[in-house]
């Protein structure tokens, strides 16, 4: 699975197969058009409809919870909502909406309707954290590959990504909301030396 993905700065990432997926596009350029966005909320770089115009059609499924649905249909993509807990079948694609907040920040409460996706792919399982903190609701994580945001102010940092690691221990992680609003390369090489053992730490480029 982690050959398949590519890193587009940011949280923002794109899963190359049969069906193409985009996570939370912001600041990309035009590539492959989407056979499914997910978007985890409503902030601006997760939420970008002008993004979202590069990589569309009107046969994208773009997936993001109820408080992003009505910005989301401008456009012109086949919307479909969704909440923590719940799951979506898109041809071959599994998509569950999983928990995703902040416990010591203003920014993403867990009050929202913020998410993290699990998304399976031909028995393979994907983590996009979203925007989050270290959460309990991350024990329950199942996943061979992880995608976890590690940028501190917004997010957990590095630090916290390691326990969320040894919480979750995914075959592989992903560092990401690094290296444009906030995080450096710095905080991806901490995730990566202090890893558990059994998991993979991988620095992806930035492809765009």
């Amino acid at each position: 699975m982690i050959d398949n993905i590519r890193w587009l700065g940011h949280a923002s990432s794109r899963f190359e197969g049969d069906t193409t997926i985009y996570i939370d596009p912001w600041k990309i350029s035009p590539g492959p058009k989407a056979d499914i966005i997910l978007v985890s909320h409503g902030h601006r770089d997760h939420l970008s409809m002008e993004d979202i115009a590069l990589i569309a059609t009107e046969k994208t499924v773009l997936v993001c919870p109820p408080s992003c649905a009505e910005q989301a249909a401008a456009s012109g993509c086949i919307i479909k909502e969704i909440r923590r807990g719940e799951s979506l079948t898109i041809g071959d694609v599994i998509v569950t909406a999983v928990p995703s907040y902040n416990t010591d920040k203003p920014n993403h409460p867990q009050s929202s309707d913020n998410v993290g996706f699990i998304v399976e792919i031909a028995g393979e399982r994907l983590y996009h954290a979203g925007d989050t903190d270290v959460i309990p609701e991350m024990a329950d994580i199942r996943c061979d590959v992880a995608l976890l945001p590690i940028g501190g102010t917004y997010t957990m940092d590095a630090k916290q990504g390691v326990e969320a690691l040894n919480m979750i221990r995914p075959k592989i992680a992903v560092p990401i909301h690094w290296g444009d609003i906030i995080g450096s390369r710095t905080d991806a090489e901490y995730l990566a030396e202090h890893a558990p053992k059994g998991t993979a730490v991988r620095i992806l480029p930035v492809v765009n």
